[in-house]
């Protein structure tokens, strides 16, 4: 008697359980491997972002601690190139040769729009300045460095003592959001910076050079000013 082999197949029920069991593991390999980019994306932009707050911080810290006090020759009381806003802050400071020419150049430290992505970004705008001139330099046709990109705000905080105050009034240093100060410079300078994104940099604090006779050719003292 000769007995033939039987060979079962997959039924239709069978085979539709077994794709829709692929489907799904291919869902959750595919749902893996696209939260595993999300992630290493998320991590390299927030490394960038680091990093790029450490370098703007660090030149910032450098700028202002070294700055160089200049006066205009040719203004009465010879004011210093320095005035500082809640949002802007305008120094005198070298300029690194990695930069440019080097020298002692007129900044201006804002928030403006970003050439290439128009957000608003933390830039430095720089000029040379003529200290035989009549008025302040402005920056009309400034050198433009872009520090920082997407920045949400810039508040600038100075601290220091107001030498008009009479003997009888308190004239202990405190913060103000301005510094319109001709004759010397604040004590501490703050920056905070928020990004569009992200948490808000740290704070950051620098003590500027402490030179307020330079440039004059009579130091007043008493009253902390320059004189003729």
């Amino acid at each position: 008697m000769h007995l033939g082999s039987q060979t079962r197949g997959f039924t239709l029920l069978e085979l539709l359980v077994a794709l829709t069991l692929l489907g799904l593991m291919s869902a959750v390999l595919f749902g893996s491997l696209n939260l595993a980019g999300r992630s290493w994306e998320a991590g390299e932009a927030k490394s960038e972002a680091t990093s790029g707050m450490r370098l703007a911080g660090g030149y910032l810290r450098t700028q202002l601690a070294s700055q160089h006090p200049q006066r205009m020759r040719r203004i009465p009381e010879f004011p210093l190139l320095f005035a500082g806003e809640r949002e802007e802050l305008r120094y005198t400071a070298s300029l690194p040769g990695r930069v440019g020419l080097g020298g002692i150049w007129y900044h201006r430290l804002t928030l403006a729009p970003s050439i290439s992505s128009g957000k608003s970004a933390l830039v430095i705008e720089r000029v040379i300045p003529n200290y035989n001139a009549t008025t302040m330099p402005d920056f009309a046709d400034a050198e433009r460095s872009v520090l920082a990109d997407d920045i949400k705000e810039l508040k600038l905080g100075y601290f220091g003592r107001d030498v008009d105050l009479g003997p009888e009034q308190d004239s202990s240093p405190t913060w103000r959001d301005r510094w319109d100060n001709p004759h010397s410079l604040p004590l501490l300078i703050r920056i905070d910076i928020t990004p569009a994104r992200g948490p808000a940099w740290p704070t950051l604090v620098v003590a500027p050079r402490e030179a307020p006779e330079a440039g004059c050719r009579g130091w007043d003292a008493v009253r902390q000013r320059c004189v003729a």
